[in-house]
């Protein structure tokens, strides 16, 4: 009972600063009601990596509390009435084959420091339930995804590694291919594929994840992929941060074939603020992106559709949703337009909670199995940053050939040990 009173006090005191009333706008005064009801959960947030381009991580240096050169700082947060947020622990393509794991882990790093230096604001989150705890003591739950295959390099064990330090999504591509899997510029025709969607890696790496539970991102992926996944996978899948390929034919979007899949699936696609995304061009207005909320319910239903703004991880928003605090007016422009509240209730945060239970489901059903311990092909992953110890017959990483003289010494040595022991 006593989160119900926080929050009917903590709603009134938001409408209060804020001037907004009823007789005003009575749509924005249902959607703040509702928002005080239901996590708003939003898919991806590059706060880190602004933290990263600005700051190098120095966490120390910045307050965000005023922090003022991203979308995302904490009065923004609480005036937007976000309830959760799956942190981007993303790094560049460029980092693949070189340090892209350190780099990702320095990334998972300052999300728990920054938890812990606003503990007032964020909780950290690795569960539904922690979501739902979090909600209640008006907190951001904060959880983390990694944006990009490459940041785990090929590698099982780094996956699992991961998962323990609180990642619960993997983005499968960002905008390269990695040694298992396509990324979306190969369907733009700018780059050829290399797997014709998943390599069998990749394809042990779903069950891997499945295994664990963690949720498969198949944002930044070719639509050969996302089928592959829809096909395999046991647990419902997320598209964090994607729009309606219908309202605008960009191929970072989900087309219409893939949203009935999904709907198959229960999973979601929690959709992008981006204006390239959202109109295909420079401008967009918020009004557009309820667009694509609305073609994704008419083709999927509500129960698949959810917020994944991309907030400090682009350059354009659209007129109505300039940062993290604009989004009720999201809210409010779906109620104007007839949304009921148990379909907002869905998108804001029910939807994403149902996927996430179900997911944390599949992984209880398949606790008697053991992690999947064999490793990609040392061929696919070959490169000169990359050592081969523990894989039988490879050279590289095995001791080098002896040269003439040290063939001679090794011989005059075994005979040696050899007359010692007579």
């Amino acid at each position: 009972m006593l989160p119900k009173v926080i929050s009917a006090v903590y709603l009134a005191l938001w409408v209060s600063s804020s001037g907004v009333t009823s007789a005003e706008d009575p749509h924005m005064d249902r959607a703040l009601r509702l928002m005080s009801e239901t996590p708003l959960i939003d898919g991806h947030n590059d706060l880190p990596w602004q933290l990263r381009k600005q700051f190098n991580n120095e966490l120390n240096k910045v307050d965000l509390n005023t922090l003022s050169t991203t979308h995302t700082n904490i009065p923004k947060i609480k005036e937007g009435r976000l309830g959760a947020q799956f942190w981007s622990a993303y790094v560049p393509c460029a980092t693949q084959y070189k340090d892209a794991v350190r780099q990702t882990l320095e990334q998972i790093d300052v999300v728990h420091r920054m938890c812990e230096k606003y503990p007032e604001t964020f909780m950290f989150a690795t569960s539904s339930q922690d979501i739902t705890d979090a909600f209640n003591m008006n907190k951001t739950a904060s959880l983390i995804g990694v944006e990009g295959g490459h940041s785990i390099d090929s590698s099982l064990g780094t996956l699992r590694t991961m998962y323990q330090l609180g990642v619960r999504y993997l983005t499968l591509t960002h905008s390269c291919n990695t040694p298992w899997a396509d990324n979306w510029l190969v369907d733009t025709g700018s780059e050829p594929s290399q797997h014709n969607g998943l390599s069998p890696f990749g394809k042990q790496l779903i069950v891997e994840m499945n295994r664990l539970g963690m949720l498969i991102d198949l944002a930044h992926v070719t639509i050969a992929v996302m089928n592959q996944v829809l096909d395999m996978s046991k647990a419902p899948v997320i598209f964090s941060h994607s729009s309606a390929y219908s309202i605008c034919p960009h191929k970072r979007n989900v087309p219409d074939d893939v949203l009935k899949r999904v709907k198959e699936k229960r999973g979601i696609v929690m959709v992008n603020f981006y204006n390239d995304y959202v109109t295909c061009s420079k401008t967009a207005t918020m009004s557009d992106v309820a667009d694509h909320f609305d073609h994704i319910k008419k083709v999927g239903g509500a129960d698949i559709i959810g917020f994944g703004g991309d907030y400090d991880g682009v350059t354009r928003l659209p007129e109505g949703l300039e940062d993290v605090s604009k989004v009720p007016n999201v809210v409010a422009e779906l109620l104007r337009r007839g949304w009921t509240d148990e379909e907002v209730k869905a998108a804001l945060g029910n939807n994403l909670l149902r996927v996430l239970k179900e997911v944390e489901r599949v992984r209880d059903s398949l606790s008697g199995t053991s992690p999947d311990d064999v490793p990609i092909p040392y061929e696919e992953v070959k490169n000169s940053c990359r050592t081969s110890f523990g894989y039988p017959d490879v050279p590289n990483g095995a001791a080098r050939p002896l040269g003439t003289l040290a063939l001679l010494l090794t011989f005059t040595l075994q005979a040696l040990f050899a007359v010692t022991a007579l």
